[in-house]
């Protein structure tokens, strides 16, 4: 696993050992990042299951201001903050250790970007999708990318949300959100 393009092209991110954490495969990081390239200078971006902090790095190779990390895992969290020395991007990621619904009821923070790579056989990715669309901490005119399985569905709705077609890499598909825009300002 490394980092695609940006300042950190080429660094070999560290893996965990056993199963609890399933990486992106780097074919789907690069479908993934070629969907919202545009999004990603300047913005803050939330990796909202941290794992190997590879998605969140990524963003901030390809110019995005800021990243925060959350994963409920100790070992995880150790994990982000290696790969972020490795990268040279610690000073612009925040690693948080905190259940996923815990770190969302407590957030004040506002971001451009949001990615969901939870595990995919929990019901993880429906309740932190809910949760988002309910506690406006997405920008407007943010994204949101949700990364799940073939064959796992998402609503097509949420209120003051549009939904872009799937994308399919293998068993694996990406749907993107945006946030209808507002006259807020921006960040």
């Amino acid at each position: 696993m490394r980092v695609i393009t940006g300042t950190a092209r080429g660094v070999v991110l560290k893996t965990p050992e056993g199963m609890q954490t399933r990486p992106t495969t780097d074919r789907v990081k690069e479908a993934l990042f070629s969907i919202i390239q545009f999004e990603i200078p300047g913005a803050r971006v939330l990796d909202l299951f941290g794992g190997t902090g590879q998605l969140g790095i990524e963003a901030l190779s390809r110019g995005a201001r800021e990243a925060v990390f959350v994963d409920a895992r100790e070992d995880a969290c150790r994990l982000i903050r290696e790969n972020l020395r490795r990268t040279r991007l610690e000073n612009r990621g925040r690693v948080v250790r905190s259940d996923y619904l815990d770190y969302l009821k407590r957030c004040r923070e506002k971001f451009q970007i949001i990615l969901l790579d939870p595990p995919y056989a929990e019901v993880f990715l429906e309740n932190s999708l809910k949760m988002i669309t309910e506690i406006d901490i997405l920008q407007s005119g943010g994204i949101i990318v949700a990364e799940r399985p073939l064959g796992k569905e998402l609503p097509w709705e949420f209120p003051g949300y549009t939904r872009s077609r799937d994308y399919k890499y293998g068993n694996t598909l990406l749907t993107v959100y945006r946030k209808d825009e507002t006259n807020e300002e921006t960040l």
